[in-house]
């Protein structure tokens, strides 16, 4: 990618420049597609990402409390904005969907105002299907007390396995 097109992935709203055309093609198992409104695709469904592919695009963490942990844990992963960026996404509403075909509509409004996790990992290790990976959105519970709220909690998507961006 063009050094411009990689300073720009966190530049509000979500689009890349025209003249980008391809995203690279996944080499090992797709965990990711990203359909809908998307310039860059490298697959029949859209764009698909397989992890090695995310773990390239910067990495983020923080650690956060949840209804679902007992404690707080530590997440890492790239901002769901810059997955979507990575896609030539644009659009007004993101639909997640998991492996148990649970389905969240999220406003991208949330992804550009707020550092929402594509995660990856939990604690430094992957998360496996039976922890609620490979792949949660999560929000930055603990820096923002307005995101602790059951309107939030559902929007965070575990096990997830594709995004349609409308």
């Amino acid at each position: 990618m063009h050094r411009r097109t990689l300073l720009g992935l966190a530049a509000l709203p979500l689009s890349l420049p025209a003249r980008a055309q391809s995203l690279a093609p996944p080499d090992g198992p797709v965990v990711l597609t990203i359909s809908g409104k998307v310039r860059l695709v490298n697959h029949r469904q859209g764009a698909s990402f397989d992890m090695a592919m995310l773990e390239r695009l910067p990495q983020h963490s923080f650690s956060t409390r949840t209804p679902w942990y007992a404690q707080a844990r530590k997440f890492t992963g790239p901002l769901l904005r810059e997955v979507l960026a990575a896609a030539g996404g644009h659009g007004s509403l993101l639909r997640a969907v998991a492996l148990n075909d649970y389905r969240v509509d999220i406003p991208v409004e949330d992804v550009q105002r707020y550092d929402v996790l594509l995660a990856r990992l939990l604690d430094d290790q992957p998360m496996p299907v039976r922890d609620k990976g490979p792949l949660f959105i999560i929000y930055p519970f603990e820096q923002h007390a307005a995101l602790r709220s059951p309107r939030y909690f559902s929007r965070c998507a575990w096990q997830l396995k594709a995004i349609e961006l409308l």
